[in-house]
């Protein structure tokens, strides 16, 4: 068997997409013949086929010195590094041993959003204006160092070709540069019609909203409460967490109960919620390629999604959802009265399977695997 170690910043039981990535990935590659490890930041347990070393997050000094202490034998053990994120701990083993292949997976630009979130940029700054703007000196070397680890990288894989043009971008050779489509397995939960998902969960019965993320300012989710301001009767279900929901909150207020926040709910939750809405809404500024996007068409409910990122490989406008504007609230006003006319959610509903061939797990699993051999052959 060929030994892959797997380096990430979050795990399964976490949210986030390179989570659900890994859990529903690593056993399928497993059964390709792959023995596989895997170091994250966080707590929490699990019982995997594979070890999994959990690094607390703390201090961002100590954290890191413990990451890359608990990298180095794995380092020293595997064939292949299978990285999910730029920035993880783990370039000195590099140095030590150069002929170790690394494959990086990459979801989104680290520089972009660590500029956000410390404010060196304005919140509301656009990902792709980010590429190229001028910056002060210290956004200049975030991006710097991010196009540098993503050159070093023997083979990159995106979820999105979205994510790969932007990749090439950043200085790295486009022969290196592969386009795997996100997919997940099959939906193996009993399937409910919207009103039985809506008993269990004790929703009354009026028209309804999904949307769920990691709540922070590009997702969007204050444009959509802003926007459900103007169409009355709608009701906004919003799942997650993050550092942007106490502004959401404050939001909201004015619209009372038709606004209702879940908090961060488990895989098999989300799933009869999306079962529930009438439509799971992404209005995000940013997305390499959404799995929620995937799971809601999955259970057979359509989209409202942001014309952005990697939601426009997967919506299909007026097929399987529906495509808006980004940020355009009046857009969006117009979008939630289009999705909510007479017939139009059954008529998307019947089409949330077209198109979906391009996302066939299998088809993922094989092709990361031949990604990761190819890289082990040099």
């Amino acid at each position: 068997m060929n030994r892959l170690f797997v380096a990430s910043g979050i795990f399964h039981p976490e949210p986030g997409g390179p989570a659900t990535y890994l859990h529903e990935a690593l056993p399928a590659l497993q059964a390709l013949g792959w023995e596989v490890r895997v170091l994250t930041f966080g707590a929490g347990g699990g019982d995997y086929p594979y070890p999994v070393t959990r690094v607390p997050r703390g201090a961002l000094p100590l954290r890191y010195g413990r990451y890359a202490a608990q990298a180095w034998p794995h380092l020293r053990w595997a064939e292949v590094v299978y990285a999910h994120t730029i920035d993880l701990p783990l370039v000195t083993r590099w140095r030590a041993r150069p002929d170790l292949p690394r494959v990086l997976k990459v979801v989104g630009d680290v520089a972009w959003e660590r500029a956000i979130r410390k404010g060196w940029v304005a919140p509301g700054t656009d990902i792709d204006t980010f590429q190229t703007m001028r910056a002060s000196r210290t956004v200049e070397a975030a991006r710097r160092a991010r196009c540098a680890q993503a050159q070093a990288m023997t083979r990159i894989i995106t979820p999105s070709d979205y994510l790969r043009r932007m990749v090439i971008g950043w200085g790295v050779d486009p022969d290196r540069v592969q386009v795997i489509y996100n997919a997940l397995p099959p939906y193996s939960g009993a399937p409910l019609t919207q009103a039985e998902a809506r008993a269990q969960l004790g929703l009354a019965a009026r028209p309804t909203l999904l949307t769920a993320a990691r709540l922070q300012p590009w997702k969007g989710v204050d444009h959509l409460i802003t926007a459900l301001g103007h169409v009355p009767d709608v009701r906004l279900l919003v799942a997650g967490e993050g550092d942007d929901l106490p502004r959401l909150r404050a939001l909201a207020t004015p619209l009372g109960e038709r606004v209702q926040f879940l908090g961060h709910l488990p895989r098999e939750a989300l799933y009869v919620y999306m079962q529930a809405a009438d439509y799971f809404v992404l209005y995000s500024g940013y997305e390499g390629l959404a799995h929620t996007l995937l799971e809601s068409l999955r259970v057979g409910t359509p989209l409202i999604a942001s014309a952005r990122g990697g939601n426009v490989e997967v919506v299909q406008h007026d097929v399987n959802g529906l495509l808006v504007p980004y940020a355009d609230v009046s857009a969006l006003v117009e979008a939630l009265h289009t999705a909510f006319a007479a017939g139009q959610r059954e008529r998307l509903a019947r089409r949330t399977h077209d198109g979906m061939e391009r996302f066939t797990f299998e088809h993922m699993i094989h092709a990361t695997d031949a990604a990761l051999r190819q890289a082990l052959r040099g």
